[in-house]
């Protein structure tokens, strides 16, 4: 049996429907299905069984669950934007810690969600070595949450078992629950339809034009099958990053939503708001020579193969994985 927290959001759900096209339904979805969206995003995957995250937090603790083989936890508050560190701190980092001890006492895969928020500014760059993670400081609460989490694990010694994925600009697919934390693939796309343009915010820092800030953006397929990837290398512990290896701007992305919409491009370019301004990561990109190294070896779809896929494919038509 493999649990997946988070199940019912984005990248868990897509992680579900990667098991199932291996073969897997043997699958416990731990999520509080609370949003129609979310729904959708289940309808069409197999598993075992659905727990509200409180429910199986409890009686995980409680139980013996000898048929759990691996727990991908990807349950987390994820807003950027969370200003409540209390609450962060319980469904972040406590949680997390919880479900750690479990899957070690127990000799349980585990698998968790960090993020390349840990990384903040990127001054220290983005090394996903775990003897560095003392030198990061995160520009946010939602990152210093997960950034404790990782100092826990690396504290315990308990890298030598477990894996922590650094996930950068994820996009694709069954994301539609996730409102301002939506990727600005799936926001500029309902710009575009609905108002002809697209907006992204200025820049604020002379090195960078408007719309140049730059991400590494990860198509939600391929980070479906680097996750995997560490069911199958069982031995493997770590920190690893979860990104293409490759900067790329917003105007970019932009651009490249209104090819895939067949509309001509039309940016305008707004303020950022005070609240995040000091708190906005101007790139980011991935270094992912750590996880080819122990043997992933999977191209990844480019920027422009992975919108044009996702509108196409998907925004246009409204569907989901596995749809």
């Amino acid at each position: 049996m493999i649990v997946v927290t988070g199940g019912a959001g984005f990248i868990g759900s897509a992680l579900i429907q990667g098991l199932n096209e291996k073969g897997r339904t043997d699958v416990i979805i731990v999520d509080d299905v609370d949003h129609l969206e979310k729904e959708k995003n289940i309808a069409s995957i197999k598993y075992h069984q659905l727990i509200g995250r409180d429910i199986f937090l409890e009686n995980v603790l409680n139980l013996n669950l000898k048929s759990i083989e691996a727990i991908i936890h990807m349950g987390a508050c994820s807003a950027t934007t969370e200003t409540d560190e209390h609450f962060l701190t319980k469904n972040n980092y406590s949680y997390t810690r919880h479900l750690a001890t479990y899957a070690l006492d127990q000799d349980i895969r585990f698998i968790y969600a960090s993020s390349a928020a840990t990384y903040g500014s990127g001054e220290k760059g983005y090394c996903d070595d775990e003897s560095k993670l003392h030198t990061l400081k995160p520009l946010n609460l939602y990152g210093e949450s997960k950034h404790k989490f990782d100092l826990w694990a690396k504290e315990q010694g308990a890298f030598d078992h477990i894996v922590g994925l650094k996930y950068f600009n994820v996009f694709g697919p069954n994301e539609y629950h996730k409102e301002e934390m939506q990727s600005m693939i799936r926001k500029g796309f309902l710009q575009a339809r609905d108002t002809n343009k697209i907006c992204l915010f200025k820049s604020y820092r002379e090195e960078y034009d408007d719309g140049g800030q730059e991400r590494d953006f990860l198509y939600i397929k391929d980070a479906v099958k680097m996750t995997l990837f560490f069911l199958d290398y069982l031995n493997v512990g770590g920190i690893f990053n979860i990104g293409a290896g490759q900067a790329r701007n917003w105007n970019d992305l932009a651009t490249t939503v209104f090819k895939a919409m067949g509309q001509e491009p039309r940016i305008e370019y707004i303020e950022m708001p005070k609240p995040i301004r000091d708190q906005y990561q101007y790139h980011t990109c991935a270094e992912i020579q750590k996880i080819r190294n122990i043997g992933y070896t999977q191209s990844f779809n480019s920027l422009e193969e992975g919108v044009v896929d996702y509108v196409k494919n998907y925004l246009i038509l409204d569907k989901r994985l596995g749809h």
